[in-house]
């Protein structure tokens, strides 16, 4: 993989993060999601319980008991009136913000629930991943649809943008399902392992990290699937920018970030992003803007500019106590919150 040097950033001071506000749960984010209206933020403990903070300050709304055993994922329904999680216990759980409380408890189907994803619409859809087991529920917990187990579990789900098209990955590649069909649409095979998904924002590619140190990369028009290779560790960390010309990821100590406009990525060389001393845990590029933050289990922050095809510039930092675990944008992309090993949420201004 290339590695970019931009002489002129060098000597380039980034300015410190101002931070809002800072509180602690009962231990390890696993997850943080801020609702689409950006009134809560929800943080979720490896150990189970979910917090709910008003997004503007420390205040806590609620402290769910969240799962036995322990919350792997959380995910806000569009209209933030409820917030899904998923746990160690089996089980999928819907929290009704008005009143506090559980509305519907659902059986994901295997020991472990680990993934779940709210599709956009006015009856939005929730997709469950347990094992190799696949569920859609509506809003108030019916089962839609069950599909046929994959063939191996699934690590990793999203909902097409705009479109109610679901893709789903496990070992051998990617598969596309629609609520309205029974069976799978489309199959893109590729013998390997992935971990985690990312639709371009316009819905023309699909690109996955995976468990064997690349990225791969589907054109959606033809089926033509790329590969970038020369990662120093296996890839979990993807995003893209609203434009869908960008790719950031993970995969080492550099966020690597990727051109995607025509011609594409093929042989081409990335921007990469070098500051951080050790292995990333998180890249995640503004809903509607143009700025990336990046964070690793060092516990450091930095907000990034790309300044066009080559170079970029940190122009934001901070210094975490414990490494960073989460990290979610505001929905108007004016704040950060950022989750730690430790337990601590923060939010900070981008000023």
């Amino acid at each position: 993989m290339s590695r970019l040097n931009n002489m002129s950033n060098r000597f380039f001071q980034p300015s410190q993060l101002r931070e809002n506000w800072t509180a602690t749960i009962s231990d390890h984010v696993i997850d943080l999601a801020w609702s689409p209206d950006g009134r809560y933020i929800a943080a979720a403990s490896v150990l189970g319980p979910v917090t709910i903070f008003e997004g503007s300050r420390r205040s806590v709304i609620h402290a769910f008991e969240g799962h036995e055993f322990g919350t792997m994922s959380i995910a806000w329904r569009p209209d933030s009136k409820v917030l899904a999680s998923a746990g160690q216990d089996g089980k999928i759980r819907l929290w009704d913000m008005a009143s506090g409380e559980v509305a519907h408890s659902l059986d994901g189907g295997a020991e472990w629930v680990e993934h779940l994803s709210w599709s956009g619409g006015e009856e939005p859809i929730l997709a469950s991943a347990a094992g190799r087991k696949l569920k859609l529920w509506n809003t108030v917990g019916d089962l839609v649809r069950e599909y046929p187990d994959h063939q191996s579990t699934i690590s990793g789900l999203q909902w097409k943008p705009r479109v109610m098209q679901l893709a789903s990955i496990a070992y051998g590649g990617v598969t596309l399902w629609d609520p309205q069909q029974s069976e799978a649409v489309r199959r893109m095979e590729w013998q390997g392992s992935s971990l985690v998904i990312a639709w371009s924002p316009d819905g023309k590619h699909i690109a996955t990290g995976d468990q064997d140190s690349t990225v791969h990369f589907w054109i959606m028009s033809t089926g033509e699937d790329l590969q970038m290779s020369g990662y120093p560790t296996k890839v979990r960390e993807l995003s893209w920018d609203a434009t869908s010309r960008y790719l950031a990821t993970g995969g080492g100590w550099e966020v690597t970030v990727w051109d995607c406009s025509s011609p594409g990525p093929a042989g081409s060389r990335p921007i990469t992003l070098s500051k951080h001393q050790e292995f990333l845990s998180v890249v995640r590029f503004q809903h509607h803007g143009k700025l990336l933050a990046s964070g690793c289990a060092g516990g450091l922050v930095y907000v990034w500019q790309l300044r066009g095809r080559r170079s970029s510039l940190a122009i934001h930092e901070t210094s975490l106590t414990a490494g960073v675990t989460s990290l979610v944008w505001s929905p108007n992309d004016q704040h950060i919150a950022v989750g730690d090993e430790s337990g601590g949420v923060r939010v900070f201004s981008i000023t």
